[in-house]
């Protein structure tokens, strides 16, 4: 198995981003939430850049298949839980990290059974806009603040979060949708 791809050593990297990101929730703030969340947009990057280089350069693996999905869901967990930790996500704002954590784990579940009776079950439009808002609010969340910013930064990336669970729900359920046709006896 060739696991040396250009898609593979990205999201290795996206992996290895994922205990600095953690680190840095410990450091004296503001200045680590800026470079926490410049890996986490570096990860975010190398997400999307994993799939470019797998389709151009055909370098699509079976364990690239298996690692990315699971990169992500490594990222956007460790990254929920830090903000749950650290009260940048709490009160009614838990009910969207919920959301997004449970329907990762549905889904993963759900790609595992279907891998098994070897049925592929495609990323939709929907569920890559649900991907884009998510990362953008969870970026937002991890800066927290601006001086002197018109906009209060920490508000627009709770809201990002419930339009990413929102979009979450859908896609949650269209995956699950499909995958119950293959799931009858």
């Amino acid at each position: 198995m060739k696991s040396t791809t250009v898609p593979n050593i990205l999201t290795f990297l996206r992996i290895a981003l994922i205990p600095l990101i953690v680190l840095l929730f410990y450091l004296d703030r503001p200045w680590s939430n800026w470079i926490a969340a410049f890996f986490f947009i570096t990860a975010c990057i190398t997400d999307y850049l994993d799939g470019y280089f797998a389709r151009t350069l055909k370098q699509t693996t079976r364990f690239g298949i298996f690692l990315d999905p699971v990169a992500d869901k490594l990222l956007v967990a460790a990254t929920l839980l830090m903000l749950v930790g650290f009260g940048r996500i709490g009160g009614l704002s838990l009910i969207p990290a919920v959301i997004i954590l449970c329907r990762e784990i549905l889904v993963s579940g759900l790609r595992e059974f279907l891998a098994e009776a070897r049925v592929s079950v495609p990323v939709t439009r929907l569920a890559k806009w649900k991907t884009g808002i998510q990362m953008t609010a969870l970026s937002l969340l991890i800066i927290e603040t601006i001086p002197l910013f018109p906009i209060p930064i920490e508000e627009l990336g709770l809201l990002g979060l419930w339009v990413a669970a929102l979009f979450t729900i859908i896609t949650g359920f269209d995956y699950l949708r499909a995958g119950m046709k293959h799931m009858e006896d």
